[in-house]
């Protein structure tokens, strides 16, 4: 039976006895922090970050060892965040996911993909054109006149041809396969679960499995494929990079990690955009700017505001977790004020997740700008969430220039 080492997001260090190849391999993958106990050989210290999920290392020479590292937030309140970032107005508003029966993030993440997916094929497989070229005995569509002289040197047949395929094997099967292949492969996924995305496994078996590491095909949401839409944006999250395969020195890794700094900005980010609709403004994510006048030193704040003429209105950034027991790190504090002297704003915001302080606005010296600092309580239910999320970008708006 393969080793589990379960631990918590951000939690106190857990002491765990290992191999010391395991413990290197660990602590070579990032996923936690991993570093030997000085006075006890054979044994680490393990201590997760910002990353939750699951996933199973094995190093050459040793057994597998799965590490499941559970987040601080409600699952729900989690996959709440995901969704929305994702597709503000999509099911996940309406709950049709129920997720909160899951203590884990990827029994909860195949749970859900898995019903969405079920949702998205439950009238059939969607059909649409695709573009075939292909070597044909006889012709069909157009003939691709510069191939045909280069590989048949004047020969009438087989013909170089390409023709629009009405069929089943369209990027939006694809990747909804290739989620589906993806979580079979993943430790933790319940008998229950995993029977269910073997069906759905049948009933996409005539479309294309895609090749790993290569980019996703695109596809365009529209009327036609409006039914898959909700499982397509899980998918999506699914097989983005934040998800190891494969390490350094023949290590295989197999699993799912969300990034929580990341899916909280993600959130912050779209939920500000959100509640700005309708105000005239235009929301910029990373929007690329340069604090001196030589346009040497970059930065890329989360979230930027532009009015009309595209004169910057505000400016926020999401930090996800306090980093130190006194309150919220300075060091926000100086990355903000760069941010608002680079755009000539009068004000700044600075958006956590609620940690041991409350809202507060810091004028500094000299210089007359303010810096708010707002919590948002990932604890309580979605509406009240979205409701602080708004006084947010309230004050947004109302930001003054220098």
């Amino acid at each position: 039976m393969t080793p589990v080492v379960e631990l918590v997001e951000h939690a106190p260090a857990v002491g765990v006895a290992l191999p010391d190849g395991v413990g290197r391999a660990l602590a070579a993958l990032r996923i936690v922090d991993a570093t030997p106990d000085p006075y006890s050989p054979g044994r680490w210290s393990l201590r997760a970050g910002s990353k939750v999920g699951a996933v199973t290392v094995t190093v050459p020479g040793h057994d597998e060892l799965t590490v499941w590292i559970v987040p601080k937030v409600p699952i729900g309140r989690l996959f709440f965040l995901l969704g929305y970032s994702l597709d503000p107005a999509g099911a996940w508003r309406g709950g049709e996911v129920d997720v909160a029966e899951h203590r884990e993030v990827l029994p909860a993440l195949a749970h859900a993909v898995e019903r969405q997916v079920d949702r998205a094929l439950r009238q059939g497989l969607l059909q649409g054109y695709r573009v075939t070229e292909e070597t044909s005995p006889v012709l069909r569509g157009r003939i691709r006149e510069a191939e045909q002289i280069r590989r048949r040197f004047g020969a009438t047949l087989p013909v170089e041809v390409v023709y629009d395929d009405f069929t089943t094997d369209i990027a939006e099967n694809r990747i909804l396969r290739a989620a589906v292949e993806r979580l079979l492969r993943l430790p933790g996924v319940s008998r229950e679960v995993r029977r269910r995305l073997l069906h759905q496994r049948a009933r996409l078996a005539d479309v294309t499995v895609l090749v790993r590491g290569r980019p996703l095909p695109e596809w365009r949401p529209s009327r036609l494929n409006a039914r898959y839409h909700h499982a397509l944006c899980l998918a999506r999250a699914v097989l983005e990079d934040a998800s190891p395969e494969h390490g350094p020195g023949g290590l295989r890794v197999e699993g799912f990690l969300f990034d929580m700094n990341k899916l909280f900005e993600n959130f912050v980010t779209v939920a500000l955009r959100e509640a700005l609709r309708g105000s005239g403004c235009i929301a910029r994510f990373q929007d690329p700017l340069h604090l001196d006048e030589a346009r040497t030193v970059r930065m890329k704040p989360d979230f930027v505001l532009y009015g009309p003429g595209r004169a910057p209105c505000a400016v926020a950034d999401a930090k996800y977790k306090a980093e130190k027991p006194g309150g919220y790190p300075d060091a926000d504090l100086y990355q903000m004020l760069a941010y608002c002297t680079a755009l000539g704003l009068g004000e700044g915001h600075l958006v956590y997740a609620k940690g041991n302080a409350g809202h507060a606005a810091h004028r500094v010296r000299h210089a007359g700008t303010v810096i708010h600092q707002h919590a948002l309580d990932l604890d309580q239910d979605p509406a009240g969430l979205l409701a602080d999320v708004a006084e947010v970008a309230a004050r947004l708006v109302n930001t003054p220039h220098v």
